[in-house]
């Protein structure tokens, strides 16, 4: 499977669209960029395209407005993020990632996985 790569302009504008909080951590995954709260993904870049994990409420709200549900690799979509349209205004794309945000940072933290020696 080929893992389409983000451009710099790609990568600039995720790590502009995410919350200006310093509970987020933004990190590579895959070649991609993933934004993170309490160790939970609450947005991702998979190549150019930006996918968000909102509430039920908010992701139908997003897909009336243009999301879709093809953020991840081709065939195997993220079925928790839905894709913010690329036509989005940038302060349209800060307000789903801040919708985002609070969504999983509400969520319990979640654990780190232990290594096993040997």
């Amino acid at each position: 499977m080929k893992i389409p790569k983000p451009t710099e302009a790609d990568k600039e504008r995720f790590r502009s669209t995410a919350p200006d909080d310093p509970r987020v951590e933004v990190k590579p995954m895959f070649g991609n960029l993933g934004a993170f709260v309490n160790g939970n993904m609450f947005m991702g870049l998979f190549g150019p395209t930006t996918g968000v994990r909102l509430s039920d409420d908010d992701a139908e709200a997003l897909r009336a407005n243009g999301g879709t549900d093809d953020f991840g690799p081709e065939g195997r979509p993220m079925k928790a993020y839905v894709a913010l349209p690329e036509d989005l205004s940038e302060a349209e794309a800060r307000g789903w990632a801040e919708r985002a945000f609070e969504y999983v940072a509400a969520m319990p933290p979640k654990e780190p996985k232990s290594r096993k020696k040997g």
